[in-house]
């Protein structure tokens, strides 16, 4: 007879695979800009945002990707990242007449998605949250879920 643990680690082993190919975009973005900080600000100055929201985007970038790739916090980070997504979709690739601006809106549209996903599913078992959920009993509810 099939145990209640391992009845869910196939689908906890795709959720751990998911969480990681959905972070690894961010994780590579954000370390890149962090590298390139004169040429990041700069980039941000010409699009007409200050320095502050370049490092605002990169601590999100990093900071949410830890998340949703170590299970810990992943649905906020989650929330995080889809939000991001859903406003540099329509706040940056408006121009959908160019197929590369079509393209890259769908792609922010599409991470959007998957990213509504994680924070409807969770991180799953495979993942740091479920092993401090352990001895979370007494915390409210709703804050066991974030993590």
């Amino acid at each position: 007879m099939e145990s209640a643990s391992s009845r869910h680690w196939p689908a906890d082993l795709i959720l751990l695979l998911g969480r990681l190919l959905l972070s690894l975009i961010f994780l590579h973005e954000g370390f890149s800009l962090a590298a390139n900080l004169a040429a990041t600000i700069d980039i941000f100055e010409k699009l007409g945002l200050s320095a502050p929201i370049a490092f605002a985007t990169i601590v999100l970038q990093i900071g949410a990707g830890l998340c949703i790739a170590t299970g810990f916090l992943s649905r906020l980070g989650a929330l995080a990242l889809a939000l991001f997504c859903l406003a540099t979709a329509f706040l940056f690739h408006t121009d959908l007449a160019s197929q590369n601006e079509l393209l890259h809106f769908e792609k922010d549209l599409a991470i959007a998605g998957g990213m509504f996903v994680l924070v409807a599913a969770g991180a799953g078992s495979i993942s740091i949250g479920h092993l401090l959920k352990k001895g979370t009993e007494r915390m409210p509810r709703w804050l066991r879920a974030m993590i």
